[in-house]
């Protein structure tokens, strides 16, 4: 057993001041509100949040930070950069990019992460000896880097969608494919289990799933979470209503695809009926900010959601950068450019959006700092040049990931003053990274 005390502690839906939290084999067991510090506490120095889930992570598009930047495009054109990348990794080098990816994470008060998995297969899609080495490797990442792992197996069917209907896989797709639905839902009941880890399903989105598989990604694991990419771009808007006749959002609902355990990524350029299905139906949607706007892929209707029914998550996806506080306050910064007016979300349902609803989403107890739930904290500075002088209720609005100073996950302290177990990420990252350099 373990105690802690802290100064001021986000407890659901408000932040209290002098808490003492008892922890008893990595859970939460006692919290205690004006109390007094005991000798046996230790003090935690700031303000400490519930454990951050990042709901949305590619984990080996952190290889394109910083390096596609100056020439224009657009999403379709940064695509292409990304499949370079995709062409270039093998399991080692796949486990070594991800396990120094999930450590910044864990650095940034991430705690828990969904990986939207679909490098699954070997150069011009031939599976490997073990058919799920690809994840095997983000198993072992994110047991060494010590974060929770949602292992979300993606179902990649199709090179595209247009008109005349779904296209065929280009070379580096086919990494990304199965044969047909079958095969994948074979594979994926034959993931790797570990301590930490849950699996999840996921559609890559109606461009690269057919309509009759969609049915059938989503009835293979019906306690599971499910995800799916959805409306990030108006062209698959487009694609989908001429050969369908009907936005992917209608498309997803009319296969079953909708529904309390889905999480849509994205929802960018969804319309007032999508709006409505998304909230009747109470899926999550997660929105990545700074993707989002890196990607000049549009601001969605993140409030419209909300009050139509849907949760929240939050994702840092291609990892322009990995800041929970950046993501949680573009989250709110994004609607105030829609809307001209301040104050959209209260610091109280951001918190929520950033911990609890995105524990919620990757299937998974927690994110929250009660009496039962894992003992998975984030302890962020208020002593930094950015936080000094900020209420202890709204440093998400102040602080970055570089005050956080201590994340402990179930109980296990990963990260103490500032230092990662593992050492300096920057350091994994530069080593991973190094490797992946084309020749």
């Amino acid at each position: 057993m373990t105690t802690y005390w802290a100064s001021s502690v986000w407890l659901p839906g408000r932040c209290e001041r002098n808490v003492r939290l008892t922890v008893t084999d990595g859970r939460f067991t006692e919290i205690l509100i004006g109390a007094d510090r005991a000798p046996d506490d230790e003090v935690l120095h700031g303000v400490v949040l519930p454990g951050l889930a990042n709901g949305h992570s590619h984990a080996f598009h952190r290889a394109l930070r910083g390096r596609t930047h100056g020439a224009g495009g657009t999403f379709w054109t940064w695509r292409q950069e990304m499949y370079a990348v995709a062409a270039r990794l093998d399991p080692d080098s796949y486990r070594d990019l991800a396990r120094a990816v999930f450590a910044e994470m864990v650095l940034a008060g991430y705690t828990a992460v969904g990986e939207f998995h679909y490098l699954h297969h070997g150069p011009g899609g031939m599976p490997y000896a073990e058919p799920n080495v690809m994840s095997a490797a983000l198993v072992d990442a994110a047991a060494d880097a010590g974060i929770r792992l949602t292992l979300l197996d993606v179902c990649y069917l199709a090179g595209g969608l247009d008109a005349g209907g779904h296209l065929p896989l280009n070379p580096v797709q086919r990494r990304f494919a199965d044969p047909d639905v079958e095969a994948w839902r074979s594979r994926s009941r034959q993931l790797p289990a570990a301590e930490g880890i849950r699996h999840g399903v996921a559609v890559h989105s109606v461009r690269a799933v057919p309509a009759a598989a969609l049915s059938v990604v989503a009835e293979s694991s019906p306690e599971a979470p499910l995800h799916v990419h959805l409306s990030e771009q108006p062209a698959e808007n487009v694609a989908c209503q001429r050969f369908y006749g009907r936005t992917p959002s209608q498309l997803l609902e009319e296969t079953g695809v909708l529904g309390a355990r889905t999480t849509a990524v994205h929802a960018t350029h969804v319309d007032a009926g999508d709006i409505a299905l998304l909230g009747r139906s109470h899926s999550t949607v997660c929105f990545c900010p700074t993707t989002e706007a890196d990607l000049a892929d549009g601001i969605g209707p993140a409030l419209q959601l909300a009050e139509a029914g849907s949760l929240l998550s939050l994702g840092s996806d291609q990892h322009v950068m990995i800041d929970p506080f950046t993501e949680l306050r573009g989250l709110e910064l994004h609607e105030r450019l829609r809307s001209g007016e301040r104050s959209r979300f209260s610091p109280a349902e951001l918190m929520t959006t950033a911990s609890a609803a995105g524990y919620r989403s990757l299937g998974w107890e927690g994110g929250e700092i009660v009496p039962g739930a894992p003992a998975d904290f984030a302890v962020v500075r208020t002593d930094s040049v950015r936080t000094a002088g900020a209420r202890p209720d709204q440093i998400g609005f102040a602080a970055t990931a570089a005050d956080v100073d201590r994340v402990v996950v179930g109980g296990r302290s990963i990260v103490t003053d500032g230092e990662h177990r593992l050492g300096s990420p920057a350091r994994l990252l530069a080593d991973a990274l190094g490797r992946l350099e084309a020749p």
